[in-house]
């Protein structure tokens, strides 16, 4: 879950005297945003409504009672020591009981919109934010807080107007600056370096793949005599693979928080590539014969690589008999991201049947400006090689089924009925993740528990009933579905009359939500083995450790 910038008030703040009530949030500088406001904009200027509907809320209640208003407070400023604590559930209910007793005060919209947008349901942080913007046009944190939602579910271009309108508001804010900055950098595409011509020289071609080699040539940098790491003779070499002993020494060396030299770093990414991009979006996959044939599944492991380390003491490192599929958020929030990926991808070249990656959401160029990844990529090594982790991961499938009865995606299901597989096989996936359609729905899309489909609380893709899995499953002749993307007590959950199962393998998620990871072991009969873990000890550096400032209202 994504953790965001907190709430607005002290713990024991006394209740507002009128609804326009400014207070600092208390986990975050916003005092830019605190002062005496300039007026708001004509009316015909006001709810300029994007992609993602922004807009004007309901109609602001009447004026609460003075003993409303005052119970409303103190419910207000539970939420606020809930969701300082981490317990979302029940921060959402107080701000919503306050909202009960006194419906006119934007500050207990926002504050429940931030606890949303923790909870990654950005599509009700959004609708919340309306409503604050709606109740006081002048409170800057409204488009603050709807900026944040909008940016975190991917829609850069509708949250910089948000974003704009706080800096219009208060000139002087250099939270607001920055945020603006951000979206614009994202937009434009900043830094993302050169890339050959679609049109001349698609980015999964063979002349592709020989351009990127070219531009990136591992040959190029020189391995300095003090290095101690483990070395790769050949790896500039097209279909070079790494030696067992490389890539077993690579993962002691990481393990020791050692940094692997950026000559083999190149030969790794561009290795992958080349494998990745002969895949179709859709992969097929089998369970290896025999009686103790066997495959695993994880989940979002969000780079916590000693968790990773951990999977594979308890069920053995990925090898053509022992074959794993990682379904997806490899990286970001955690600050071992480059690590995952790296260890991962050795193995991936080292058995290219025994280890196997679908893309996530977080596998996005968007993501990993705003979640960490980037900037740890660019603290261990430079611009260079997050260009090619970025064109890696619009490399990856987005699907895999395994002997044709279980079908693995990260996200879900689909806005409607009628998609096959092969659909999804032709699907053009060397891309940033679009915001709507197929893609977009395998990468963000939820279950819920009633039938039919709904509007995500994400705000982004739509929410799925077990009606809609099951058509799915039989019109394709598949027995199940895994999907990940959602953080869960015990790192499993089976719902949908056992037909739809959500697989986190990311342990104690971010040092905070105290989960337990989990694993999926198939036999050939294809039922589900779950193994659930707890975290175990990393080095004392914490998560989105290397997030950019541009990007603190995503800290912790």
């Amino acid at each position: 879950m994504v953790t965001l910038p907190t709430v607005d008030g002290g713990v024991a703040a006394p209740a507002p005297p009128a609804k326009l009530v400014r207070a600092k949030d208390s986990l975050e500088d916003m005092s830019g945003m605190a002062r005496a406001l300039p007026p708001a904009p004509p009316e015909g200027k006001k709810g300029k409504k994007g992609k993602k509907g922004k807009g004007g809320g309901a109609a602001p209640a009447a004026t609460a009672s003075s003993g409303a208003a005052t119970g409303a407070e103190g419910l207000k400023n539970k939420g606020n020591e809930l969701l300082a604590a981490g317990r979302l559930d029940a921060a959402v209910a107080a701000y919503s009981e306050a909202i009960a007793l006194d419906g006119t005060n934007a500050i207990y919209f926002a504050n429940r919109s931030s606890a949303y947008i923790k909870q990654e349901s950005y599509g009700l942080a959004v609708k919340d934010a309306d409503m604050a913007i709606a109740l006081d046009p002048d409170y800057v944190k409204g488009y603050y807080r709807r900026g944040t939602a909008l940016l975190a579910s991917g829609a850069p271009e509708d949250a910089l107007p948000d974003f704009e309108e706080a800096l219009r508001r208060c000139p002087g804010s250099k939270e607001a600056k920055m945020h603006v900055q951000a979206c614009q950098t994202i937009l434009s595409g900043a830094g993302s370096g050169e890339e050959p011509d679609e049109a001349e020289n698609p980015l999964h071609s063979a002349e592709a793949s020989a351009f990127f080699r070219a531009q990136y040539n591992p040959a190029s940098v020189a391995v300095e005599a003090s290095y101690g790491g483990p070395r790769w003779e050949g790896c500039e070499a097209h279909g070079s693979r790494p030696p067992k002993a490389f890539v077993e020494e690579l993962v002691t060396h990481l393990r020791a928080e050692k940094k692997l030299h950026k000559r083999y770093v190149l030969g790794l990414l561009l290795g992958v590539r080349d494998i990745m991009s002969r895949d179709r979006s859709l992969i097929d996959i089998s369970v290896p014969d025999g009686p103790d044939g066997h495959f695993t599944v994880c989940g979002d492991t969000h780079g916590q690589f000693y968790d990773l380390l951990n999977i594979f003491d308890i069920n053995g490192p990925p090898s053509v008999e022992n074959p794993y599929l990682f379904n997806g958020d490899f990286v970001d929030r955690g600050s071992f991201s480059v690590e995952v990926a790296l260890v991962l991808f050795a193995y991936k070249l080292l058995y290219p049947t025994g280890l196997f990656l679908t893309r996530g959401n977080h596998e996005s160029r968007t993501c990993n400006a705003m979640y960490g990844f980037e900037g740890e990529v660019l603290h261990k090594y430079d611009r260079p090689v997050m260009t090619l982790f970025t064109e890696v991961f619009n490399q990856l499938p987005l699907a895999a089924v395994i002997d044709k009865k279980v079908i693995v995606v990260h996200g879900g299901l689909f806005d409607r009925d009628g998609v096959t597989l092969d659909d999804i096989r032709n699907i053009e996936r060397h891309q940033e993740p679009p915001v709507e359609g197929m893609m977009c729905d395998l990468l963000w899309a939820d279950p819920k528990i009633l039938p039919g489909r709904s509007p995500s609380k994400r705000g982004v893709s739509c929410m799925f009933g077990p009606d809609v899995t099951s058509r799915f499953l039989d019109s394709n002749g598949l027995e199940l579905l895994v999907r990940s993307h959602e953080v869960k007590p015990e790192g499993y959950e089976v719902m949908h009359d056992g037909k739809c199962i959500t697989l986190f393998s990311a342990p104690n998620y971010c040092d905070q939500m105290g989960n337990k990871g989990a694993f999926i072991r198939f036999a050939k009969d294809l039922k589900p083995n779950f193994t659930s873990f707890d975290a175990v000890p990393h080095p004392p550096i914490r998560p989105m450790a290397y997030q950019s400032s541009s990007f603190s209202m995503f800290g912790f």
